[in-house]
C-alpha cells in the first residue's frame, strides 16, 4: 500500500471471510459487517485500525495478529478508482468490512509486488477501524498533539499488559519455566553436556525468534524460514556465532545462552526490557515480548590468559 506507515505494528479480531458482496467504484467489492455512527474517514484523517490481507485463495500474505498492536497512518488521496484508500472512506471509527481490491491495479498504479501463491483478481482485506482523528481545521501543530496523546495512551497500554500476555503464553503453551532475576523465563526441554558458556566464551547457537503470537520474525535455520514466509536466498543461514557476556545481543538472549551447555535446548521467553524495550526494533513494536527457540551448537572457551614468563636462567660461570 502507498506510504502506508506502520508505527507500532498491528493487531486484528478474526472476521470470517464473506459472500455477497457489494460493488463499490471502480474494480472494488465489499461487505460492511459493522456499520457505526459517525463521520466517514476523509482524506488527511488519522486512523488506528487492525487487518488481514489474504489472496482469494485465502493464503494470509499478512496478519495483523502477529504484532499485537493498530496500524496507523494518514488517510491520502486515492490513487486509483476502488483503491484500499477509497475503501477506508466507507468507513468511521468502530465500523468493519471486508474489501476485494483490484491486484493488477496495486501492482501497476502503486507498485505493490505481486503475490506468488495467487492468479486471481483480487486481494481481500478484513479492516477495523479502533480510533480516527479527524484533521477537520485544525492546523498541523493541534492535529499532532492530538496524534501523540493517542500513540502515548497506546504505549501505556502495550506497557502495562506485558505480564498478562506473558502469563497468557506460559498457560496456552502449559509450560513451568524458571523466572531468573532478571525476569527472564526459561525452559530447558534437552540438556546438555560439559561446561556451561561463561562471559568471554564463543558460542555456535541455532535460534527462532518469534512474536507471543507464534509469528516468526528471525531464524537460523533455512527450514523454519520457509515454512514461516521469511525465506531470504541472500543470507546464510547457519548456527550464529558470538562471544557471551560481552553485551554482543539483547540481554535476555545472552543472559539465556549462558544457561546452557553444548547440545542444550530451551526456549526463553523475554520481557521487552530484557529484549528492545521501548524503542522497538525493524519491525519489532516498543514493549514486545519476544520467544526465542535455541540450541547450543557448540562452546569455544575463550583463551586462557598467558601465564607470565619464566624466569631467566642464570648464565653459566
Amino acid at each position: 500500500m502507498k506510504k502506508l506507515v506502520i508505527v507500532l505494528g498491528l493487531a486484528v479480531t478474526g472476521l470470517t471471510a464473506c459472500k455477497n458482496f457489494e460493488k463499490g467504484e471502480g474494480d472494488m467489492l465489499y461487505k460492511i459487517h459493522t456499520d457505526k455512527a459517525g463521520e466517514t474517514i476523509k482524506e488527511g484523517d488519522f486512523i488506528a485500525f487492525k487487518a488481514i490481507e489474504k489472496t482469494e485463495g485465502d493464503s494470509v500474505l499478512y496478519s495483523s495478529y502477529d504484532y499485537d498492536r493498530p496500524s496507523l497512518m494518514v488517510k491520502e488521496k486515492s490513487v486509483f478508482k476502488g483503491d484500499l484508500f477509497a475503501a477506508l472512506s466507507l468507513l468511521s471509527e468502530g465500523d468493519s468490512a471486508t474489501f476485494k481490491i483490484n491486484i493488477d491495479s496495486m501492482v501497476q498504479k502503486m507498485g505493490r509486488p505481486m503475490p506468488s501463491d495467487t492468479t486471481k483478481k483480487y486481494l481481500v482485506y478484513t479492516i477495523k477501524i479502533d480510533k480516527v482523528i479527524p484533521k477537520g481545521n485544525l492546523n498541523d501543530s493541534l492535529f499532532r498533539v492530538k496524534i501523540d496523546a493517542y500513540l502515548k495512551a497506546e504505549m501505556e497500554v502495550a506497557k502495562t499488559s506485558e505480564v498478562k500476555k506473558i502469563k497468557a503464553y506460559v498457560a496456552s503453551k502449559s509450560l513451568k519455566p524458571t523466572v531468573s532475576a532478571s525476569g527472564l523465563n526459561y525452559v530447558i526441554s534437552t540438556q546438555g553436556s560439559g561446561a556451561k558458556a561463561n562471559p568471554g566464551d564463543t558460542v555456535l547457537v541455532n535460534y527462532t525468534g518469534m512474536f507471543l503470537s507464534g509469528k516468526v520474525f528471525d531464524t537460523s535455520l533455512a527450514e523454519v524460514a520457509k515454512k514461516s514466509g521469511t525465506f531470504n536466498p541472500q543470507r546464510p543461514y547457519e548456527p550464529l556465532k558470538l562471544p557471551v557476556g560481552m553485551n554482543s545481543s539483547i540481554p535476555g538472549f545472552e543472559e539465556g545462552l549462558m544457561l546452557l551447555s553444548k547440545g542444550a535446548k530451551a526456549t526463553l521467553i523475554l520481557p521487552s526490557n530484557l529484549a528492545y524495550g521501548e524503542q522497538g526494533n525493524q519491525g519489532i513494536p516498543p514493549f514486545s515480548p519476544l520467544i526465542f527457540e535455541i540450541e547450543m551448537v557448540n562452546i569455544i572457551p575463550a583463551r586462557a590468559a598467558l601465564a607470565p614468563p619464566p624466569p631467566p636462567v642464570p648464565a653459566k660461570k
